[in-house]
């Protein structure tokens, strides 16, 4: 009986969404088992591992010297090797319930612009990590699979996956990408683009989850109807002694109104690329919207009045991709023409 529950184990397949801001994974049999930010502590003397996931992410901005707490993926790919595979390691014996002889089959999805080398780094982290097989596949075929998009049939679909680290682009027909573009504009660049304005404009240092959580609440990409208010606290620059402004949803959305409009701009330029067939099977279906940037407020409406398309947010845009992924190993038939490597 011990000895299938092992065998059972053994054979598991998961998917992972290794984002830049949150990792999640994905077992067609329990559907999404993890959920955590993509951070890891260390200890900044001998490289031990103090927390990863949603425990380290609380340390930003709040660690002693001793202690960093680093987010190992920039722009959607692996900036420390040793950190991501750490991580990994970690993330995936805590779904598996940390049972070392587990080696599970892994389905990863990366951005369409990831080159060999960084294809390698992610591979060679899984495998190091215990993984017994390695495939990925691009974020934004996974996000069209996981909105249930009729990928293999000659029609032209829009998706556009705005991630932590990158916004991918893609225009997807017969389970192949026609058109693809990855701009490393996301929400990470928000989040910086926010504390940059509260710096700029009212000498206010504030924090990485201080301006996360700013975004999340006030942010918008047009105007709306009823004014958002809140307030953003951080260290006074002039004096360095505590400072606490109200702010409303205006003064977010002129902090972010540059990555904002480069999406828009990578959008447009897609549709300017893409053949003239595809593009009016995107008119007819529409555009569809993915990753945790598809929550700004107000950007979907943005998005239709700048390219005059139906833009469609996904139902659960923050598990698109991951279930998505986890469909092709559901379905290995089907999808077996996804994978990139």
């Amino acid at each position: 009986m011990i000895f299938r529950r092992l065998f059972g184990f053994f054979g598991r397949d998961l998917a992972m969404d290794l984002g830049t801001a949150n990792t999640l994974i994905y077992s067609p049999k329990d559907g999404i088992v993890l959920n955590e930010p993509s951070v890891v502590a260390m200890d900044a003397h001998n490289g031990s591992i103090i927390a990863v996931g949603r425990e380290a992410k609380d340390f930003l901005g709040r660690t002693p010297d001793r202690i960093r707490a680093i987010r190992p993926l920039k722009d959607g790919v692996i900036a420390d090797f040793e950190v991501t595979k750490e991580m990994i390691s970690f993330f995936i014996k805590k779904v598996i319930s940390g049972m070392s002889l587990v080696k599970p089959r892994i389905v990863i999805c990366v951005p369409t612009g990831i080159t060999q080398v960084e294809k390698r780094a992610v591979i060679e982290s899984a495998l190091q990590a215990g993984s017994r097989e390695v495939k990925l596949v691009e974020e934004p075929m996974a996000a069209a699979i996981g909105a249930g998009l009729p990928i293999e049939n000659p029609i032209g679909n829009m998706v556009v996956d705005i991630g932590g680290g990158t916004t991918e682009v893609a225009v997807i027909s017969l389970s192949a990408v026609a058109y693809a573009e990855s701009v490393r504009v996301a929400g990470d660049e928000m989040n910086e683009s926010i504390q940059r304005y509260f710096q700029d404009r009212h000498q206010l240092l504030i924090g990485e989850n201080m301006a996360e959580r700013i975004k999340m609440t006030l942010g918008t990409a047009v105007p709306l109807d009823e004014t958002l208010h809140g307030e953003v606290s951080g260290k006074n620059l002039v004096d360095g002694t505590p400072k606490c402004l109200p702010i409303t949803d205006a003064d977010v959305r002129e902090a972010i109104q540059e990555p904002v409009a480069r999406i828009v701009l990578a959008v447009k330029r897609a549709l300017e690329k893409t053949p003239p067939e595809l593009v009016g099977d995107i008119a007819r279906n529409g555009l569809l919207l993915a990753g945790g940037g598809a929550l700004l407020k107000g950007l979907d409406k943005l998005i239709s009045t700048e390219t005059h398309l139906t833009v469609i947010v996904d139902d659960d845009p923050l598990t698109t991709v991951v279930r998505g992924t986890g469909r092709t190993l559901e379905v290995p038939k089907l999808y077996a023409k996804v994978y990139i490597n």
